[in-house]
């Protein structure tokens, strides 16, 4: 899978959650200050969840590997390269997050 393909589904991903918000705001069903709000901290909530899954998986299949368990080496540098890039985007996410609040700070009112 390359990063483009990963790019492009995250865009999809957030383009289906951003309909479906849409929707049940003009269902009524929430306010727009609401339904942002949950929206916002359960996605970020369910990504930092997903990075922490594959965090444990990492750890799980590094440790299977260095007992014997496992020989499979190709699962094994998979499994490490999707967790190290899900833990730098998170990274990444986080500093432009603090990039962000900075810049917020430093405005005059």
């Amino acid at each position: 899978m390359t990063i483009q393909t990963t790019a492009l589904q995250a865009y999809g991903n957030a383009l289906r959650n951003f309909a479906q918000a849409e929707k049940k705001i003009q269902s009524g069903g929430l306010s727009p200050e609401k339904a942002s709000a949950n929206n916002f901290a359960d996605v970020l909530a369910h990504s930092l969840e997903k990075v922490n899954s594959l965090q444990a998986e990492r750890s799980v299949m590094t440790d299977a590997f260095a007992s014997g368990q496992s020989q499979n080496v190709h699962e094994l540098m998979i499994t490490m390269q999707k967790a190290g890039l899900a833990m730098n985007m998170t990274a990444a996410v986080r500093n432009k997050i603090m990039e962000a609040y900075k810049e917020l700070t430093r405005l005059q009112f």
